[in-house]
């Protein structure tokens, strides 16, 4: 019986030695930087990436940093890292104590040959026996410089749309400067024919007794309309369409002209200048009988 339960004895060491060394595999087999603590703070076990850090930092104490108080390390911190140092600290307390369950924080650890980021995490181990606070540090420079990138690439994003905004902007200005422009050439052309040339094309008109020379006299003073009148340029881009007679008795009405006059001068009966007003007055939309045809087309101007 004795000798039974020794087998069993000898089989559970054995177990307990497998698995432990399972345990070991597994843990020095994981990237990030791993190390158990107890209650006060003390490192207990560390993994094979944590020694292989120590190592390659030159840290100034054993490579396992076995039986080193973690928090003590953390409170002495001097420098740039200080702030950083004693949040985590804080933090682990705070596990160690069951004000947290979990507690992460990422945090530069930059050397003279390279920048590098490490995201921490502290947490209880799970299971009987005494308290274990099971802390782990994972690289993650590459994420960090992904994001460095992708803020560079939005801020050039951002510079580029605000440049662009403001080539349009100016743009727009220019474009409408230019269209004041063309109005005001307009009108300086207009208000010139008006004053300097139609008078003396009414004398001559007035002058000249035959027919044939005052019918000229008819198709210059037309030619001169066609040329001062800005509006026939608006008239052609509405969403209509206008014979080009009707182009030139729309001109005549906005004159001021009767149909007896346009008649006159175009060689046309009034029935026909009436039928051509009935037609402009569909196409511009005027049915109702109240609206007055040439105040419509002055509006144009």
């Amino acid at each position: 019986m004795q000798s039974n339960g020794k087998h069993r004895d000898t089989q559970a060491e054995n177990l307990r030695d497998e698995n432990g060394r399972y345990a070991r595999t597994v843990l020095d087999s994981l990237s990030a930087h791993v190390a158990i603590i107890d209650a006060q703070g003390t490192i207990l076990e560390t993994n094979r990436a944590w020694k292989r850090f120590a190592r390659s930092n030159r840290i100034g104490m054993r490579p396992d940093t076995l039986q080193v108080n973690y928090l003590e390390i953390c409170d002495s911190a001097r420098g740039d890292s200080a702030d950083r140092s004693a949040d985590v600290a804080d933090g682990i307390r705070q596990v160690i104590n069951g004000s947290l369950d979990e507690f992460l924080i990422d945090y530069p650890c930059h050397s003279p040959e390279e920048q590098r980021w490490f995201y921490m995490r502290a947490t209880r181990a799970v299971g009987p026996g005494p308290l274990r606070v099971v802390i782990s540090h994972e690289n993650i420079t590459a994420l960090k410089l992904a994001e460095s990138r992708l803020r560079e690439s939005e801020a050039e994003l951002r510079r580029k749309t605000a440049h662009l905004e403001g080539a349009n902007a100016a743009l727009r200005a220019l474009l409408r400067q230019r269209s004041e422009d063309a109005q005001e050439m307009e009108q300086i052309v207009l208000e010139n024919i008006r004053t300097a040339v139609l008078p003396h094309v009414e004398k001559l008109d007035k002058m000249l007794a035959k027919p044939a020379s005052r019918r000229l006299v008819d198709l210059i003073r037309s030619g001169l309309n066609d040329i001062t009148t800005p509006f026939l340029r608006r008239l052609a881009t509405l969403e209509m369409v206008l014979t080009p007679q009707e182009i030139r008795i729309a001109a005549f009405i906005r004159e001021g002209c009767s149909s007896k006059d346009i008649s006159g001068m175009l060689g046309l009966s009034v029935a026909t200048i009436n039928f051509h007003r009935r037609n402009l007055r569909e196409k511009l939309g005027l049915t109702n009988s109240a609206a007055n045809l040439r105040t419509f087309l002055m509006s144009l101007t």
